[in-house]
């Protein structure tokens, strides 16, 4: 089986979010973790836009990318330019992957505006999630 591992800045929105539709679209196919090179903990508010979707993380835990060093991952997937350059080196093989997905955390505005803010990053990473799975599992 396949062990994915999406990496973010704090784990706590886009990795988050990757981590959830990969999971559901990945099925059986694989193992998917997700990790930022700090951690900050799971935004509720990316909980809140994955369950207008159907998918339910609120179950996820922030963790740190130290913890997963001993895994034999086939794919690392960067969410962000930060922690891609902060990406520590693992000893596998791993396909690296990497798409800058805006930080739906630094949104500002109304409460509306910044829902929706969320569900726009929600929707670009559903999609390559889907892309994701069908190209490379």
């Amino acid at each position: 089986m396949k062990k994915v591992l999406v990496l973010c800045t704090g784990n706590s929105c886009r990795s988050q979010i990757a981590e959830g539709y990969l999971r559901h679209f990945a099925g059986s196919k694989a193992v998917i973790y997700s990790a930022g090179v700090e951690t900050h903990g799971v935004n509720p508010k990316a909980v809140a836009t994955m369950k207008e979707d159907g998918i339910d993380i609120s179950g996820h835990t922030s963790n740190n990318v130290t913890e997963y060093r001993d895994i034999g991952f086939d794919y690392i997937i960067t969410v962000c330019d930060h922690a891609k350059e902060r990406c520590p080196v693992f000893p596998s093989r791993a396909v690296m992957l990497h798409y800058n997905f805006p930080d739906p955390a630094k949104f500002q505005g109304t409460e509306e505006a910044v829902a929706k803010a969320f569900a726009r990053v929600r929707d670009l990473i559903k999609t390559y999630a889907s892309d994701f799975v069908q190209t490379y599992l």
